[in-house]
């Protein structure tokens, strides 16, 4: 027998820079993974489209800054935000909500950016395994579980508006993600979604009209924060509850990062975990920003972090000249017009595969963590936030469950029902040998 070949590992670290033309394809792949759902959230509250990808953009530029080019995250629009925001909007779906309601609202998610920002100070004060008491792998690994399982409903109704093109898309960002090899390898995504917008284009379902009707040159439209305590009261304590995302997120790409440096031979070792409160004053930064200028709250995004994972590709320098994109499209109608005319069937097809790698990533950082999943106090903390947020998630409109008159978002009250959980287990603390028997 002929001996086995050694198949040779490609990537590239958070330092590296890629050759100037893979660096525009990979950047472009990050910039069209992130569209969809942050233009959703712009649908969603009321804000304006062009505006929320320009401020995705900047905001992006602006965290990559004050993390000093450490940590390859991309600042997308939160879902977590939507149900706070739209209670100072007022709006339907597919509404513009009037500047001054808006401009209200700027002021709820710059007060947002300042909770993260001193949640950040203060884990840069005590440190990170002091932190990690309050926020252990038991609660950020199952907080990136329910992010990528909660967003599966969406892929699949997505998906099931036209099957053909979903399954299709779906398929081929596979088989390119397992089969290419070298550069081609890392593009898997982009390669996918062409295959669908192809097959997609076949089957009759691309409405060009979005391309032909729009502007060629159209400027974002800018609004500016006005005071509102309403808009304080009601977006900023969102920010508490995107912390452990943030973190799951953060701790992902640590160990996926380190992981590639390993297998690349590099000496290297990268803390990215333990720039966890750095990570927090960007994201608070990147809040800012965004309310400054008219675009909605924020978070690093996990749909871009399955990218780097799935293609191995890290490179800050990728995630700059993704929100240069970004930035620049905002400006670009007819550029946004094609964005935008990828029929959501084909989008949601390669969501299937991307969020399905959040949720994986969540169970990587319990497994990486050794967490001791026999434990009564694990599993406590862990069952109770995946039913809360997928649960919540799927069993509710919106995903918010309703409390005594309150609607709750999901995702983030499971994640503060850990938080809570996790310090009465600190504070009265759990004997030894305290497991769960079969």
């Amino acid at each position: 027998m002929s001996p086995k070949k050694e198949t040779k590992v490609m990537g590239f670290l958070p330092d590296d820079t890629p050759p100037v033309w893979k660096l525009i394809f990979f950047a472009l792949q990050q910039m069209v993974v992130m569209f969809p759902a942050t233009v959703m959230v712009a649908l969603l509250t009321g804000f304006h489209v062009s505006t929320t990808i320009f401020a995705s953009g900047l905001a992006t530029l602006g965290f990559v800054l004050v993390t000093k080019g450490r940590i390859p995250l991309y600042y997308g629009s939160s879902f977590s935000y939507i149900a706070a925001i739209v209670g100072i909007t007022g709006v339907q779906q597919g509404q513009i909500a009037p500047d001054f309601l808006i401009s209200q609202a700027q002021c709820g998610i710059i007060a947002s950016g300042l909770v993260s920002i001193i949640a950040g100070i203060i884990i840069n004060q005590f440190g990170r395994e002091k932190i990690e008491k309050v926020l252990p792998p038991t609660i950020t690994g199952s907080v990136a579980i329910v992010i990528g399982i909660s967003l599966a409903g969406s892929a699949m109704t997505g998906a099931a508006s036209n099957w053909p093109a979903a399954l299709i898309t779906l398929l081929a960002t596979i088989l390119f993600s397992v089969y290419l090899r070298g550069t081609l390898g890392q593009l898997p995504i982009l390669f996918g979604i062409l295959v669908g917008y192809v097959s997609a284009w076949a089957l009759g379902i691309i409405d060009f009209s979005n391309i032909t009707s729009a502007p060629i040159f159209a400027a974002p439209h800018f609004t500016f924060p006005v005071w509102s305590w309403g808009a304080i009261v009601a977006i900023m304590p969102i920010a508490i509850a995107t912390i452990p995302e943030s973190t799951a997120h953060l701790y992902q790409i640590d160990l996926y990062v380190n992981n590639l440096a390993k297998k690349l031979g590099s000496k290297k070792e990268y803390s990215i975990a333990g720039l966890l409160g750095m990570n927090l004053i960007g994201d608070g930064l990147a809040d800012m920003i965004a309310g400054a200028i008219g675009g909605p709250a924020g978070t690093n995004y996990g749909e871009n972090n399955s990218v780097m994972a799935i293609t191995k590709n890290f490179s800050v320098p990728v995630i700059m000249l993704a929100a240069v994109f970004a930035i620049v499209l905002s400006f670009f109608g007819k550029l946004a017009g094609a964005v935008s005319s990828v029929p959501g069937a084909v989008i949601n097809g390669a969501s299937i595969y991307l969020f399905g790698v959040i949720g994986v990533q969540g169970v990587a950082i319990m497994f990486s963590e050794k967490v001791d999943l026999f434990s009564a106090k694990s599993l406590a903390i862990i069952a109770t936030i995946l039913v809360i947020g997928i649960g919540g998630s799927f069993g509710f409109p919106n995903g918010m469950i309703p409390f005594y008159g309150a609607k709750l978002p999901a995702i983030a009250t499971a994640a503060v029902f850990g938080i809570l959980l996790n310090l009465v287990f600190l504070i009265f603390p759990v004997e030894q040998g305290n497991t769960v028997k079969a």
